[in-house]
């Protein structure tokens, strides 16, 4: 793991495999979410595609940055001033996490990539995508949606349970949180063994175990409101991958998300819910690959004919 200070002052834990040369994609976590919830399987597996692949801990989760002096927002305060005229101290909000995608590609000097964002990183990533168009050369939007509002409908008691984190002094308590909130929000379709469960339960708890960041994530979240008037600004080639189980972003939404996006491709994905299971991954992997590469091949293509056009000119 690799260490970045971006010029707000906030230090980014990453990872960067694959060639330099390769074109770059960047894959974005969820809410509350540490890069290694990001499969191995699919990581370097997009290594393997040909990918230049970077994966890193959002602000207030994992190695990156903790703004504990941000303080602990009220979530249901934030979550009624959208609704009612009060006013709700928000740290931060997606779009300050969608500058800290950018600044770290700045810092990498990756002036383009593509873009692959999971729960609250599809969030992010749809942002970018809307609002830098020249710096995404492709978005992937993964169990995803584009309004703050559909997690606070039928979803709001999973999330309260999600934010109920126990403190941090308490690692066997937090451990077994952890196993029990990822067998909630998995796929019925694809049941995780309860020994793997507890593996990465531990394993995430003891890499950096901060509740008061996912509180402020989840504010970050209410305060961005509304994205569906934005999403007509996408340009760049979409894929939508949504489980119809999930228990936290309904499919309705991935669905919503595609309808949104011009040219969008959706996948939608029997009994997935809102995890990565493991005999998925290889799928997955293909999936947003292929996705890439024809992305990539559209846009040599379409300067080659641009080219070709120019020095038809210039020999007329």
């Amino acid at each position: 793991m690799r260490t970045v200070n971006l010029e707000n002052n906030i230090t980014i834990s990453y990872q960067d495999a694959g060639k330099k040369s390769s074109p770059t994609m960047i894959l974005i976590m969820g809410l509350g979410a540490q890069m290694t919830i990001w499969p191995d399987e699919l990581y370097f597996g997009l290594v393997k595609k040909g990918f230049r692949v970077i994966r890193f801990d959002n602000r207030d989760v994992g190695l990156s940055s903790q703004l504990d002096d941000l303080g602990n927002p009220n979530l249901f305060k934030a979550w009624v001033s959208k609704r009612l005229p009060i006013h709700a101290n928000t740290p931060y909000k997606l779009e300050d996490m969608a500058k800290d995608v950018l600044a770290l590609m700045s810092k990498l000097k990756i002036k383009k990539a593509h873009l692959v964002g999971a729960s609250m990183g599809g969030m992010i990533a749809q942002i970018i995508a809307a609002n830098h168009k020249k710096k995404v050369l492709s978005l992937t939007s993964i169990m995803s949606t584009t309004s703050h509002s559909s997690l606070f409908g039928t979803n709001l008691k999973v999330l309260m349970k999600l934010a109920k984190r126990p403190r941090k002094s308490n690692r066997e308590e937090a451990i077994r949180y952890n196993v029990k909130m990822n067998r909630l929000i998995g796929s019925p379709a694809y049941p995780t063994d309860e020994s793997i469960l507890l593996h990465n339960a531990t394993h995430s708890i003891d890499r950096g175990y901060h509740p008061a960041g996912f509180k402020r994530q989840l504010a970050a979240i209410t305060a961005s409101g509304d994205r569906r008037h934005t999403m007509k600004n996408i340009k760049a080639p979409t894929l939508v991958i949504h489980g119809t189980e999930d228990p936290i972003i309904s499919v309705s939404d991935g669905k919503t998300t595609a309808a949104l996006i011009k040219k969008s491709k959706l996948k939608i994905v029997d009994g997935m819910g809102h995890d990565f299971p493991a005999l998925l991954m290889p799928k997955m992997t293909n999936w947003i690959a292929k996705h890439a590469k024809k992305s990539d091949k559209k846009r040599l293509d379409k300067k080659r004919k641009k080219q070709a056009a120019g020095d038809l000119i210039k020999t007329s």
